[in-house]
């Protein structure tokens, strides 16, 4: 039985072993160098799976929906439950086509996080106090920056609404995750444009109507049309682009 135990073991790790074996071409001598390093994700992007349940989520991220393949880091049940689908250091497909301070391929650098709720109910507690948890350890542990955590809706405005404007941004940040601004707002200067702050703090503004409709759906809840940025928005925009630490 011992002898059999040890040789199960010793399988395991050079199955193990043979996992993270990088892949060498037979055209070449191998001769290793120390100076790589695995992804390094430095932003988090929020979702609401948008279904009717978690382990329909859970179905569709380990396989495909209509439009093909998609996964995701890791899925927050309702309960507060957390299940991981794909490691950190992997480049999940959760993102899509999208922008956010520059950066076209927005799976390549973040890790998906997403929130069992079908985009028109208020987000459960337990699934809140989980979620904060996570973010916290994901900081930690990968040095991201904790303002670093965006929706889904951010970074593809033309395409995507979620985790909607019920998620409590305000209370993420009193957790001490994302941009936010204080209740009391200062006037901006004189000659302050509010479009070019919003591009600032990492909006795509190619279309402006767009990202002002996912702006306010982050820092105001709400939904709205057109481009038009008021004096609240103006002030907040200020706020914002002062407060904002590139990561």
């Amino acid at each position: 039985m011992t002898f059999r135990l040890a040789w199960l073991v010793l399988l395991v790790v050079a199955l193990s072993a043979c996992q993270h074996r990088p892949v060498r071409s037979p055209l070449a001598e191998w001769s290793p160098s120390s100076n790589f390093d695995v992804r390094k994700p430095r932003l988090i992007v929020l979702h609401a799976t948008e279904m009717s349940s978690a382990t329909a989520a859970l179905n569709v991220l380990k396989t495909q929906n209509a439009s093909g393949r998609v996964s995701a880091h890791y899925l927050i049940a309702e309960s507060g439950h957390i299940t991981q689908l794909v490691g950190d250091e992997s480049r999940a497909w959760h993102a899509g086509a999208g922008r956010w301070q520059g950066i076209n391929d927005l799976n390549s650098v973040s890790i998906g996080i997403e929130l069992d709720n079908d985009g028109n109910e208020a987000f459960a507690p337990e699934q809140i106090r989980a979620l904060v948890t996570l973010l916290a350890d994901l900081c930690q542990r990968h040095g991201i920056s904790k303002q670093a955590v965006i929706g889904h809706g951010d970074l593809a405005p033309t395409r995507k609404r979620d985790p909607s404007a019920k998620f409590p941004w305000q209370q993420l940040a009193e957790a001490g995750f994302g941009l936010w601004y204080p209740e009391i707002l200062a006037e901006p200067p004189s000659g302050f444009d509010a479009h070019l702050a919003l591009a600032a703090i990492g909006y795509d503004t190619r279309d402006l109507a767009a990202a002002v409709r996912a702006f306010h759906r982050h820092f105001r809840a709400m939904e709205s049309d057109g481009e038009a940025l008021d004096a609240i928005d103006a002030k907040i925009l200020f706020q914002l682009s002062q407060n904002r630490i590139n990561p």
